[in-house]
């Protein structure tokens, strides 16, 4: 049996291991003419999922199953995205029912794969996932080359910071259950840290890596902590979101506003068109013709240092360019 949580859990990893069987099987039961095959990455592909702790002393799963389905070469990224996606709806009905947990399928071309290949969600796949069905990864991942946590680029930092400020913005929003404030705030946690290492050419694969490689740099309590929620999540938040926020702008001076003067906020005509074509609209005049990553993150910076509000416009600039 496999390691897949990060404690010492061995029902819960009996569990993911049955659910990744049948999952398997269901999946394969469709013969999808266009599927290469289908792996299971993220937290518990890594071995480090959560597991929640009930006050009767039962446990259950409580993150995500992120599956990564590979179309095969040649297929159109639009027509595999909606072709596979469509079919494996059920299966991610039926699994996220029986496993009390989101199972959720991502389609990926080999094309897309390669194109994305210096992002941290890729590199991190290729260092930590499981065969489920289909060609196995080293088959799938043949064309993709391994770098070292260290080369990661730095827009990856500014990327995580864009996300994490986002997620703990919603969790500001009224009417967010107490379990979505504390997941998004134990993410700002980690994400800044996360951020701060990637920035500085320090970023491991492992988290117990990362959190000896803050430890290095100084203070890690706080992210240590929130390591430890992310093993084993509680009701109650790592800290209050006031700290999270003050992690969050900690970060972002210390991994994104020292690269502001070394090249990175060029303007090309390359990222005004992309902004244009999936916007359709030009934005703001002040950073038009910057990485659509850098114009939403600056965007998020004066909504988290309390400059503007969190608009439907802003939220629509993120879901297209995270």
């Amino acid at each position: 049996m496999g390691r897949f949580t990060g404690l010492d859990a061995p029902d819960m990893d009996a569990r993911v291991e049955a659910a990744i069987a049948g999952i398997g099987r269901d999946v394969a039961a469709l013969d999808l003419s266009c599927l290469w095959g289908v792996v299971l990455g993220g937290g518990y592909g890594r071995g480090e999922g959560g597991v929640i702790e009930t006050a009767d002393g039962a446990r259950r799963l409580s993150n995500d199953l992120d599956f990564f389905v590979i179309a095969k070469k040649g297929v159109p990224e639009t027509e595999a995205t909606a072709t596979l996606g469509a079919a494996l709806q059920p299966v991610s009905e039926k699994w996220t029912k029986s496993l009390g947990v989101d199972v959720d399928f991502s389609v990926k071309t080999p094309w897309r794969l390669k194109h994305d290949e210096a992002r941290q969600m890729v590199q991190e796949l290729l260092n930590g996932y499981v065969d489920v069905t289909g060609a196995p990864g080293a088959e799938l991942f043949a064309h993709l080359a391994r770098r070292a946590p260290s080369e990661l680029p730095w827009l990856e930092a500014a990327r995580l910071m864009m996300n994490r400020g986002i997620g703990l913005l919603l969790a500001k929003e009224p009417g967010r259950t107490k379990d979505f404030v504390a997941r998004n705030i134990n993410k700002c946690i980690l994400g800044a840290g996360d951020a701060f290492l990637i920035s500085r050419g320090l970023y491991q694969w492992r988290v117990a890596d990362r959190v000896a490689a803050l430890a290095a740099q100084g203070d890690d309590r706080l992210y240590r902590r929130a390591v430890e929620w992310k093993f084993r999540p509680r009701e109650e938040p790592v800290c209050d979101w006031e700290t999270a926020r003050e992690e969050w702008q900690g970060a972002y001076l210390d991994s994104i506003s020292n690269f502001f003067d070394e090249g990175h906020l060029r303007r090309t005509l390359r990222n005004a068109a992309r902004w244009l074509v999936r916007r359709r609209t030009v934005g703001a005049l002040a950073t038009f013709g910057q990485d659509p990553v850098l114009r939403v993150l600056d965007g998020v910076k004066r909504c988290i240092d309390g400059r503007l509000p969190l608009t439907p416009a802003l939220k629509r600039d993120w879901e297209i360019f995270n």
